[in-house]
């Protein structure tokens, strides 16, 4: 690991607790590192802290203690409006629930992604459809929601988080409303992803989807296993 290049995620004694009585430790000081190109899943109950943690990498929301570095800037100072600009630019998020709008093509669907970029119409559908190719579904552009199968509308969701070419792929649960034989589709697509030098952060509950990624961190009552 050349550790001249700055990690796309820097988490340094980085925690979020909610005030009580009692105080909420919802992810206790903890110090992670994910290079580019890495593919790291984040397993543990439901309760351990996963959500908080991949908010925080999201920048949804703002850590109470610690340091978070972004590509080597420390995002803790920014104000929200520059926040919302970078995670737009820098990260793609994928979701157990699709979200997609069903009175909106898959290709509307997909450049709504790039909808607050300061992109043009034209363009955002140039890149929607590029996007579309990257997951096999370029034939089904003018297709709405309704008429997709649930792996197919989750390749949407993962078509408009690549839209805007990002650093950082965060995914809460993607398998988690696929049957196995859509799941292993959805993984397929992650593992090419990541061969083509994407960073994936993965959050499942499946420790069978978890042994796809190159590193399992394991979460517990807020803390992170160092192991």
């Amino acid at each position: 690991m050349n550790l001249a290049v700055p990690p796309v995620v820097l988490f340094e004694d980085v925690a979020r607790s909610h005030s009580g009585p009692p105080v909420v430790h919802a992810l206790r000081a903890c110090s992670v590192r994910v290079s580019a190109g890495e593919y790291v899943a984040i397993v543990g109950p439901s309760g351990s802290g996963k959500s908080t943690f991949l908010n925080i990498v999201g920048l949804l929301d703002r850590p109470t203690a610690g340091r978070y570095e972004l590509d080597g800037l420390d995002v803790g100072s920014l104000k929200e409006s520059t926040r919302t600009s970078l995670r737009g630019r820098a990260i793609g998020f994928v979701f157990q629930e699709f979200h997609l709008l069903p009175y909106r093509t898959a290709v509307e669907n997909v450049a709504i992604g790039q909808l607050y970029l300061g992109v043009t119409r034209s363009d955002r559908l140039e890149a929607a459809e590029f996007a579309l190719a990257q997951v096999g579904l370029a034939h089904r552009r003018d297709a709405l929601p309704t008429t997709l199968s649930g792996g197919e509308r989750q390749r949407v969701a993962i078509a408009r988080a690549l839209i805007a070419r990002p650093r950082l792929l965060l995914c809460d649960e993607p398998t988690g409303n696929l049957d196995t034989e859509n799941a292993a589709r959805i993984l397929a697509l992650l593992d090419a992803l990541n061969q083509e030098g994407m960073t994936i952060l993965m959050i499942t509950h499946d420790l069978a989807v978890a042994a796809g990624a190159q590193r399992v961190l394991r979460l517990k009552d807020g803390s992170l296993d160092p192991s």
